[in-house]
């Protein structure tokens, strides 16, 4: 039944983070929450609120000019269904006169979808008078070059090397106020353009800057406590943000992921997407990864080998993100995390998903999965029962206990084990991640493994010597002998659970939870009674133990227990950890 329990015990706690707003696509990703040591994650809607509102739409001089949110307005119209939330906030935008745009006298052409590469969309419409025009709207960087001219209050003047500073002192100021920013820009295009499908880098040449949009996401308020409370756990976050460097520090300094500007340099956190491209195969790409928090315009790419990267090292990586162009990292991450309002490949690339997207279920996830991986790791009784019968079969001349003997031990021990799903686990067991390491567990095997033993052997030799159990002839003798080795396992075996749920004194400074200590205590009790019973003497060849083992028993169960908790010490002692 061991498969089943530890079936059980991830079905649980599956079910327990449903309660938390995580749903579990995967039940052996729960080992996987325990294990994270670097949680990769987007800012929106885990640093700030996702409520994205537009906030202003300017010219050079920051005046709000109608004629920019008329523009955005159509293209993110024309947008539809496949805009992402900076279209939805546009669209949800009201101007302060109450005037509205008239985005059906346009005519849709074309649609340009997102481009993760160029940061950039647009769309191609025609007017009510025929003429077709180019609306793009696009990261700062990624337009200045290709605007040779610029709209300001209704006359166009060339955009000139002494015009350029002052757009980019504009979008510096924004961007370290936390706004994100983008501009808009335009180009009438002749028809044949159009129906020749031409290259969009050939149509983006020549074009008019109309302005500059702006938009702002309040930062999260539980952001920074529940920052803190990974930290506490082992779990470092980092931040992977298709925005700016600028952006991305002004939001990632207020819950303290990146300390503020006065008490250390930025570059020593942060790194943007074209400085890291410059690193890409080379050994300061990975030492860059491993010492920043902050990653700024980042590419979908650039998200999966920043995850790669940190695996290498070591790491055991959780991936937190809901749109299409997290898609590749939530694939390669150990852990993946979208939420249930993503996008659809999102989701299935995920092995979590939350209903509700912030950094606070994280945490009671990694608690859970840590708690998950504690009350797996009980089993090294069995093993220590395997020592014990090849020890007897070597050494007996009759078996030390029948095979029906057997099959009921382990089915009592078993029942007794289907309450570890609800157990706790100390509070100094969750500091640490918890991965699965198969060397980990075979050295814990058969080092606790043989501990459990000896007391088998005791009660071996008690058996032989003591009592004159020496011959298989004696089939009364051989009866007592296995009755009293049954008695001994199973109570043994059961205490065990309690003296290896911890690192600390059990049943002192650390206690099991209620319903496993009755799971344990009644299956102790239930299994001492069958070799006084008739029925059950007849049925598993018990007879009744000698009245003086069961001083030898009780003397064996306190001696046991002081030898495994000293193996214990020993244990944590020489390699510096427990379980």
């Amino acid at each position: 039944m061991l498969p089943t329990i530890v079936n059980a015990n991830l079905a649980r706690a599956a079910h327990q983070l449903s309660k938390k707003q995580a749903i579990v696509k995967r039940l052996d990703s729960v080992q996987n929450l325990g294990a994270m040591t670097v949680l990769c994650s987007d800012k929106t809607g885990t640093l700030t609120k996702d409520e994205l509102t537009l906030h202003q739409y300017t010219n050079i001089n920051d005046e709000d000019t109608m004629e920019v949110i008329e523009l955005t307005k159509v293209d993110s119209h024309i947008q539809g269904n496949s805009g992402n939330n900076m279209d939805r906030a546009i669209l949800n935008f009201q101007p302060p006169n109450g005037g509205e745009v008239a985005a059906a006298h346009y005519d849709q052409v074309r649609v340009i979808p997102f481009d993760f590469d160029h940061c950039r969309s647009g769309c191609i419409v025609r007017g009510i008078t025929g003429a077709n025009l180019l609306i793009i709207k696009v990261a700062f960087d990624e337009v200045l070059s290709r605007c040779s001219s610029m709209r300001f209050r209704g006359k166009t003047l060339d955009l000139n090397h002494d015009l350029l500073p002052q757009w980019r002192r504009l979008a510096a100021r924004k961007n370290e106020q936390g706004y994100r920013v983008l501009l808009v820009a335009t180009k009438p295009l002749e028809e044949s353009c159009v129906i020749d499908d031409n290259d969009l880098d050939t149509l983006e040449s020549d074009m008019v800057l109309e302005g500059m949009i702006s938009f702002s996401d309040p930062p999260k308020d539980d952001a920074k406590d529940a920052i803190a409370s990974l930290t506490e756990l082992g779990v470092s976050v980092k931040v992977l943000t298709g925005d700016s460097l600028p952006v991305a520090l002004n939001i990632c300094r207020s819950p303290e992921l990146v300390q503020r500007r006065e008490m250390i340099d930025d570059d020593a956190e942060a790194i943007s997407g074209p400085e890291l491209a410059l690193l890409e195969g080379s050994q300061e790409f990975n030492i860059a990864v491993g010492r920043c928090s902050v990653f700024a315009k980042v590419t979908p790419k650039q998200k999966s080998l920043i995850v790669t990267s940190l695996q290498k090292a070591g790491h055991c990586v959780g991936m937190l993100g809901d749109g299409i162009n997290d898609c590749t990292a939530l694939r390669d991450a150990d852990i993946g995390i979208s939420v249930d309002s993503g996008a659809g490949v999102a989701k299935d690339c995920a092995d979590l998903i939350l209903t509700e997207k912030g950094l606070s279920i994280i945490f009671q996830s990694v608690v859970l999965g840590r708690i998950t991986h504690g009350n797996t790791m009980v089993a090294s009784s069995n093993f220590g029962n395997v020592f014990s019968i090849v020890a007897a079969s070597a050494w007996l001349p009759f078996t030390p206990m029948t095979s029906i003997q057997l099959l009921a031990q382990n089915l009592l021990y078993d029942i007794s084990q289907i309450a570890i799903p609800w157990d706790c686990v100390d509070d100094e067991y969750l500091l640490e991640p918890r991965r699965w390491n198969a060397l980990e567990i075979l050295r814990f095997v058969f080092i606790l493994g043989p501990t459990s033993s000896v007391i088998d052997i005791c009660t071996y030799l008690l058996g032989w010597f003591y009592y004159g159990v020496q011959s298989a002839d004696d089939k009364e003798a051989v009866n007592l002998f296995q009755t009293h080795w049954f008695l001994q396992g199973l109570l043994t075996q059961t205490l065990i659970v309690h003296l290896l749920r911890t690192a600390k004194i059990p049943f002192v400074q650390s206690r099991a939870a209620p319903i496993l200590v009755f799971s344990t205590a009644s299956i102790m009790a239930i299994g001492f009674v069958p070799p006084w019973i008739p029925a059950f003497q007849s049925a598993f060849s018990f007879v009744q133990p000698e009245p003086s083992f069961v001083g030898f028993l009780m003397a064996e169960l306190l001696v046991y227990a002081i030898e495994v908790q000293l193996a214990k010490m020993v244990y944590i002692r020489i390699f510096g950890t427990w379980l």
